[in-house]
């Protein structure tokens, strides 16, 4: 099955550029486009995209905004992944901490663009971590969200569970882990599981984030 994608960006062309390089894939399918974030939430329920693209300014509705919307009242929702102009932007990060799994530059290369959606569908490593630490480092509450430490607090990870987690943070793969711990790929996703069930996160981005903003693991 390919990976199904909805395109939402107020720039026809920026939406026909992500058409063309996407649906050149044979392995990834482009099922609707809208321009605003407003008109995310209908279109996702009728389309049920594995992943939608979302621009981060739009005027009516913006991408954070929209990915907190489809987050809280659609049943099994996509994977989101943020488009936008600028890398170090403090409306990528908050994006990230309302629930987006990663993001990706509108200059990106056709292969990084690829790349990106395949990355994101998966969920199996964190995109870009080394400018989500970046982001995290320059708009992070670096400990200082209590919300974020009371969460990690109740999690209560073992040993092994931590150690997975601040390699998480780092961008390794669950392969890259269990090579660096000497363990089964299994092992690892069990683990990673286990990490997502007690600090309530959708995926290793949310995780990741959690782990930023309260103080468990340093950007940088």
């Amino acid at each position: 099955m390919p990976v199904t994608v909805l395109l939402v960006d107020d720039e026809p062309l920026v939406r026909a550029g992500l058409r063309a390089v996407l649906e050149s894939q044979p392995d990834i399918e482009v099922v609707g486009e809208a321009a605003d974030g407003a008109a995310v939430i209908p279109l996702v329920r009728q389309l049920r995209p594995d992943v939608v693209a979302m621009d981060v300014r739009m005027p009516l509705m913006d991408g954070i905004e929209a990915t907190r919307a489809v987050l809280r009242t659609v049943d099994e929702p996509p994977k989101i992944l943020v488009v936008t102009t600028f890398e170090n932007d403090e409306y990528v990060y908050d994006a990230l901490r309302a629930g987006a799994d990663g993001f990706l530059l509108k200059r990106a290369r056709p292969e990084e663009i690829v790349h990106a959606v395949r990355l994101v569908a998966e969920g199996e490593s964190l995109l870009f971590p080394a400018s989500v630490r970046r982001l995290a480092a320059e708009y992070g509450d670096h400990g200082g969200n209590r919300a974020a430490r009371a969460a990690m607090e109740r999690a209560q990870l073992t040993d092994r569970e931590a150690e997975v987690l601040r390699l998480m943070a780092r961008g390794l793969s669950n392969a890259e882990i269990a090579a660096r711990l000497i363990v089964g790929t299994e092992t690892v996703k069990s683990h990673v599981s286990a990490v997502l069930a007690k600090l309530g996160a959708r995926d290793r981005t949310q995780a990741v984030i959690a782990a930023y903003e309260s103080g468990f693991v340093a950007p940088g």
